[in-house]
């Protein structure tokens, strides 16, 4: 359910977790001064867990369930075996792995360069994304954790994106009234990682920007100058 932490910095990972249809699950960087840094948002497009690592290793970001609902539950001891007789298993796992790294490397540059308001609309942007609803069932203390601000600061933001016509807030919700003018008032960034979903899984999302399918044999094979994976 919401607020759930499956699993701190440090934690064994014995298990990777791949979420359903409306489940979202953040994962995000706590800082030793107090503050939380979201760096990666997961759907029902990936999985989280052991997804880069070779079994039983520690994670190092927390993970916090956003939107509750279903999720499959693996051990990561069998998706590891699984890697090493199954190329198809393999190599979406490895293109997975791939969008994620490109989803942390992108919020740094983000959180980095970008003011709040773009970086506040490109977070509405990719929890709109994953799911199939304009009505996003977020409070605003939830959105100030993730980009790490106060939540007064926020509710100016909140506001004047209200204003323009882009979203209308409510209690613990948020509804995407203009997603075009969302998108022109987010910073590249949520656009990029889009692309990248889209060219290394295969990924197809609706005008909405609602993901529909992913489809990693139909992408660009990325070993195909490199010949086949040995086991």
């Amino acid at each position: 359910m919401r607020g759930d932490v499956l699993f701190e910095p440090g934690d064994e990972v014995t298990a990777m977790i791949f979420p359903l249809d409306g489940t979202v699950v953040s994962l995000i960087v706590p800082l030793e001064e107090g503050r939380t840094i979201e760096t990666a948002t997961v759907g029902r497009e990936g999985a989280l867990g052991g997804v880069v690592s070779q079994g039983y290793l520690p994670a190092f970001n927390r993970a916090v369930v956003q939107m509750g609902g279903a999720a499959v539950r693996l051990d990561a001891a069998r998706m590891q075996a699984a890697k090493r007789t199954s190329l198809p298993i393999r190599n979406a796992l490895v293109r997975y792995a791939d969008c994620l790294l490109a989803q942390v490397v992108q919020s740094v540059a983000c959180n980095a360069a970008h003011p709040i308001e773009q970086r506040c609309a490109r977070w509405v942007l990719a929890l709109h994304d994953r799911l199939a609803t304009d009505v996003l069932p977020v409070t605003q203390d939830m959105l100030a954790e993730m980009l790490g601000v106060r939540r007064t600061y926020l509710s100016g933001i909140l506001n004047r994106l209200q204003a323009q016509g882009l979203i209308e807030m409510g209690r613990a919700r948020i509804t995407v009234r203009d997603r075009p003018a969302l998108q022109a008032a987010s910073c590249e960034c949520h656009r990029r990682v889009q692309e990248h979903f889209a060219l290394v899984l295969g990924a197809t999302f609706t005008p909405a920007g609602t993901l529909v399918a992913l489809d990693p044999d139909g992408a660009p094979d990325p070993l195909a100058t490199h010949g086949a994976i040995s086991a």
